[in-house]
C-alpha cells in the first residue's frame, strides 16, 4: 500500500515543480550517481519517482558497455536486456562511451553491433579497450569500419577517440575529419595497421585542436611534425610514440632533427613519451641527434652505448626507465645522464648494474629533483666505499628523504 500511495503522490507532482520538487529530484539525481549501476536498478523499483530518475538524462551521459564471454573470462559484464533499454531510451543521451571487451571475438563483434546503432546520439567521447589481447583485430575490417563510421558522421563533436589495437583505416579517418575536425582534441591510435603516414598527416593537417597524439613509429614523419607545427595548430601538450619491433633486424626510418626543432619551437612545453620494445641491434637510427623526448622507457634490452647517446641528445628528459642492460655497469651512463639531463626528476632501473659509488654520484648531483627513484637491490653492487646497507642513508642524505632500494618479494 505504501507504494501506491507514493505512486500517487508522485503523479499528483508531477504536474508541477515547484522549488522543494526541484531539490528533491536534485538529491536523488546526486544519490544515484554514486550507485553502481545493478543497485541503481534495483532502486529505481522502489517508486515511480525513482524509475523517473533512474531514466534522467544526466545518469545515461557516461557509460561503460562490459561485453564479457562467461565461458572463457570472469569479469563482469552488462546484461543484455540493459543493452537493449539504452540503445532504445537513452542513446541519444550518451556523450562518453567507452566499450572494455575480453579477448573473445564475439565480444568485440557485439561491440561492433551497438556502436552500429548509435544513429542517434552525438558522442563527445568514445574508447574501444581490449583487456586481454587486441580482440577488435579478429573481426572482420568491414564491419568494425561501418559501425565506426555511424558514430563518426552521427557525432558532430567529438573530441576524444581511443583506437588502440583495431582495424581502423586511412578512409575512415577521413570520414572522421569531415565530421569533427573542429572538435577532435585527443587522438590514440596505436598498433592500428591499417592506417598509413598519409592517413595520419590528413587529420594532423584539418584537426587544429588537437593535443594528445599516440600513434606507433612507422606513422610518424617530418611532414607530421611540421604540421602538427603549422600557426594554425594549437600547442601540442602530448605526443606518445611506441617504437616496437615486429621482427629481429626490422628497419626504422629517421626524423630530422630540424623537424623535432620546429615542435619544440611551436609547443615548448609539450611531452614526448617514447616506449621501445627493440632488439639492440635496430637502435642505430635512435639518439644520434638531439631529440625532445621527455619520458622514455626501454622494455626490452638496451646497451651502454644508446644509453651514453640517451645521456648526450636528450636534454629534455624527465622520466627514464630501463627494463633491462645485461651484466656490464651503467657508472658512467648514469653520470652523464645527470650531467645532461638536468630535468631528470623520475628514474627505474631493473635488470641493470651499477656500482654503489656511481649511483651514490648520480643522486648527489640530481639532488631533490628526483622525486621517483626505483631501484632494485639486485642492481646495485657494493664496492670499496659503499655497501647495500650503508648506501641508503648516503642516497637519503642527497634526496631529502628517507629512501631504501625495492626489493623482490618472497611469498
Amino acid at each position: 500500500m505504501k507504494r501506491i500511495k507514493g505512486g500517487e503522490e508522485d503523479s499528483k507532482s508531477s504536474t508541477s515543480e515547484g522549488p522543494t520538487e526541484a531539490c528533491k529530484k536534485e538529491l536523488l539525481l546526486h544519490l544515484f550517481h554514486y550507485l553502481p549501476l545493478l543497485d541503481r536498478a534495483y532502486a529505481s523499483q522502489v517508486c515511480r519517482r525513482w524509475n523517473q530518475a533512474f531514466h534522467m538524462p544526466e545518469l545515461w551521459r557516461c557509460f561503460e558497455f562490459e561485453l564479457n564471454q562467461p565461458a572463457s573470462s570472469y569479469l563482469k559484464a552488462t546484461h543484455p536486456d540493459l543493452i537493449k533499454q539504452i540503445i532504445k531510451r537513452h542513446s541519444n543521451h550518451l556523450q562518453y562511451v567507452s566499450f572494455k571487451v575480453d579477448s573473445s571475438t564475439e565480444s568485440a563483434e557485439a561491440a561492433c553491433d551497438i556502436l552500429s546503432q548509435l544513429v542517434n546520439c552525438s558522442l563527445k567521447t568514445l574508447g574501444l579497450i581490449s583487456t586481454a589481447r587486441p580482440s577488435f583485430m579478429e573481426v572482420p575490417k568491414s564491419h568494425f569500419i561501418s559501425a565506426l563510421t555511424v558514430v563518426f558522421v552521427n557525432s558532430k563533436s567529438l573530441s576524444s577517440l581511443k583506437i588502440d589495437d583495431t582495424p581502423v583505416d586511412d578512409p575512415s579517418l577521413k570520414v572522421l575529419v569531415a565530421n569533427n575536425s573542429d572538435t577532435l582534441k585527443l587522438l590514440k591510435m596505436s598498433s592500428c595497421p591499417h592506417v598509413s603516414p598519409a592517413g595520419i598527416l590528413c587529420v594532423a593537417d584539418q584537426c587544429h585542436g588537437l593535443r594528445e597524439l599516440a600513434l606507433n613509429y612507422h606513422l610518424l614523419s617530418d611532414d607530421l611534425l611540421l604540421a602538427l607545427s603549422s600557426e594554425k595548430h594549437v600547442h601540442l601538450e602530448h605526443l606518445r610514440i611506441d617504437v616496437v619491433s615486429e621482427n629481429p633486424g626490422q628497419h626504422f626510418h629517421t626524423i630530422k632533427k630540424s623537424s623535432w626543432d620546429a615542435m619544440v619551437r611551436h609547443s615548448p612545453k609539450f611531452n614526448l613519451v617514447m616506449y621501445f620494445f627493440l632488439y639492440e641491434d635496430e637502435f642505430d637510427p635512435f639518439f644520434n641527434e638531439e631529440i625532445p623526448v621527455t619520458h622514455l622507457y626501454f622494455g626490452r634490452s638496451v646497451s651502454k652505448e644508446v644509453l651514453g647517446r640517451v645521456g648526450l641528445h636528450c636534454p629534455r628528459l624527465v622520466e627514464l626507465v630501463v627494463c633491462a642492460n645485461g651484466l656490464r655497469p651503467l657508472d658512467e651512463e648514469l653520470i652523464r645522464i645527470a650531467k645532461h639531463c638536468t630535468q631528470l626528476s623520475a628514474i627505474g632501473l631493473g635488470e641493470c648494474e651499477v656500482s654503489c659509488s656511481a649511483f651514490v654520484e648520480f643522486v648527489k648531483m640530481c639532488g631533490r629533483r628526483l622525486s621517483q627513484l626505483s631501484i632494485m637491490e639486485e642492481v646495485l653492487i657494493p664496492d670499496h666505499k659503499y655497501s647495500l646497507d650503508e648506501i641508503h642513508w648516503e642516497v637519503s642524505k642527497h634526496l631529502g628523504r628517507v629512501w631504501f632500494p625495492d626489493t623482490m618479494p618472497i611469498w
